[in-house]
């Protein structure tokens, strides 16, 4: 099956940062505007969701493994769909999983199917950031069938087995020279592609487009707070790159892949790589983004991810 690929690239941003009391995504999760329910995965185990906004559903997979309200509302994307945000198991308000090997990427893929059945849904359109990617393709490798629409975010790419090196990350990294955090952040990224320690809050600079007030908030909140979810997310047997990239050779359904212009996590090289893998990939580099570009430039963000889903 030939690959389709239609590349856009977003304008840059304009030279003046926003105040950051002007986040759309962090007004709307500050804003308790959320509703929450909950659902039965196969195990047994009790998650939950977050909803904002409505009309057709969007079911949101986050990265971390985290407690989904990093995310908020994508920066106003629930102007559009209505968000269907998952708490994976462990996070958030979901339970811990009786057997926490079920903290592998692999197992998760029965609870996006568990959300599915639970919504009523035949087919889902389905969006996941970061490491919520691997569990998102993998499941999109299962179940093709059911998958409308996909869109991956600054994704992970451990899943399909795309390497990120050392240099790719030094490289990407040495584009924000100029900027006041930069030799620290740096030093402490070369100690942690060597081997010898450094300070991963060090480096948390290169995953944001400005490393602002809005931003140190933002990373505040976000760490994971279950770090054994976070250690078993990638366990052995967790990532079968050969089967997953056979079955979604196979996906029918459109993809967005959306990179962050500066994202360390995610260099637009690797999600670039993985155009490839999809008969139908639409790839997205957002200029001036890093890892959450949503937060970086909401308006663009979501112009470019509604169209998709449109």
């Amino acid at each position: 099956m030939a690959v389709r690929i239609r590349a856009m690239t977003a304008s840059a941003p304009p030279p003046a940062s926003p105040p950051a009391s002007e986040s759309a995504s962090e007004s709307a999760s500050e804003s308790g505007s959320a509703s929450g329910s909950e659902f039965v995965a196969p195990d047994g185990t009790l998650l939950a969701y977050r909803s904002y906004g409505s009309g057709d559903p969007l079911v949101c997979v986050p990265g971390g493994p985290a407690d989904s309200a990093y995310l908020g509302d994508l920066g106003g994307l629930s102007a559009h769909r209505r968000l269907i945000v998952m708490d994976l198991r462990g996070t958030g308000r979901s339970e811990v999983p009786r057997d926490t090997t079920s903290y592998r990427s692999d197992r998760l893929v029965e609870d996006i199917e568990a959300l599915r059945e639970h919504l009523g849904l035949h087919r889902i359109d389905l969006l996941a950031h970061s490491a919520g990617a691997n569990p998102a393709m993998q499941y999109a490798a299962r179940y093709p069938e059911r998958v409308g629409r996909l869109a991956l975010i600054t994704p992970g790419t451990r899943a399909v087995g795309t390497v990120i090196t050392g240099e790719t990350r030094r490289e990407l990294a040495r584009l924000r020279a100029g900027e006041p955090w930069f030799p620290a952040a740096f030093a402490a990224l070369e100690a942690l592609i060597a081997g010898t320690g450094g300070d991963r809050d060090a480096i948390a600079p290169f995953f944001y487009g400005r490393w602002d007030d809005a931003a140190r908030r933002h990373h505040a909140a976000g760490h994971p707070d279950n770090p054994e979810a976070v250690a078993r997310f990638g366990a052995e047997g967790a990532f079968d790159p050969e089967a997953t990239r056979a079955g979604l050779a196979a996906l029918r359904a459109p993809v967005l892949l959306l990179a962050g212009e500066f994202d360390l996590n995610s260099p637009p090289r690797s999600v670039t790589a993985c155009v490839e893998l999809f008969p139908d990939a639409t790839l997205v580099v957002q200029r001036g983004a890093g890892h959450y570009p949503w937060l970086d430039d909401a308006g663009r963000f979501v112009a470019a991810a509604a169209a998709f889903l449109a």
